[in-house]
């Protein structure tokens, strides 16, 4: 069976509809709790690694010093086009290590359901599938970041022009998350409380969104992964 090695940062920004792809591609799943677990030995091995979402900066690696090893690791793994997934926090973390800046974004605060628009070279990857018949997936994240060098831009949105970007054959990073579920989402706006009210977000507002288009999106966030997991075993 391969291995998919997960860093999880906060408990409930998990797998969710990815799961299930990844079992069905016949992935073993490893969760490593970030500033908990220590990095495995065999990570660098991994046939698959999977960086997920988190409240924090990649540049606050002074306060949380397991930042450093994650950075450490994806520049080994980015080198050799090993098979990478950053999601939110995990896209950030992977344009750092390729050597871009990663800021608090001048628009603020991207919460909730609103459309990506993908590039011409986003229109030819397997994030096609997250688009056909819609195109809105949730945002959640204040930070963004410049593409990095010999990065390709994916997507888009309203606010912030680099949303996706593919580095080599079998890298991927994901500002969005095509990966939540609505029964999975009440943990979120539970565990960010105090950010949804700093930035002025209805809870209910945003429950009654993700009632409507979360279902969707779950599956077509499976047909994207399971489509991406074929590209990358190619």
């Amino acid at each position: 069976m391969k291995k998919a090695l997960v860093l999880r940062h906060v408990a409930f920004e998990d797998l969710g509809s990815f799961a299930e792809p990844l079992a069905e591609a016949g992935y073993g799943v490893r969760y490593v709790e970030a500033g908990r677990d220590a990095l495995p030995a065999d990570a660098d091995a991994a046939d698959l690694l999977i960086l997920l979402g988190g409240p924090i900066g990649v540049y606050q690696s002074d306060d949380y010093p397991f930042l450093a090893d994650e950075i450490a690791l994806l520049r080994r793994r980015l080198a050799r086009d090993a098979p990478t997934l950053g999601v939110c926090l995990g896209s950030q973390l992977m344009a750092t290590a390729l050597g871009a800046k990663v800021f608090p974004g001048a628009a603020g605060k991207e919460i909730g359901f609103a459309p990506i628009a993908l590039t011409a070279d986003g229109a030819e990857s397997a994030l096609r599938e997250l688009v056909e018949p819609e195109a809105e997936v949730l945002h959640w994240h204040g930070d963004t970041f410049d593409l990095p060098a010999g990065a390709c831009r994916l997507a888009s949105s309203r606010l912030y022009e680099n949303q996706a970007f593919a580095v080599g054959r079998r890298g991927l990073a994901l500002q969005f998350h095509p990966e939540v579920e609505a029964e999975g989402l009440e943990s979120w706006l539970i565990g960010h409380a105090a950010e949804l009210a700093a930035a002025n977000v209805s809870v209910p507002a945003l429950r009654a969104d993700a009632a409507e288009k979360a279902p969707g999106l779950r599956v077509r966030a499976r047909r994207f992964l399971s489509r991406w997991l074929r590209e990358i075993a190619l």
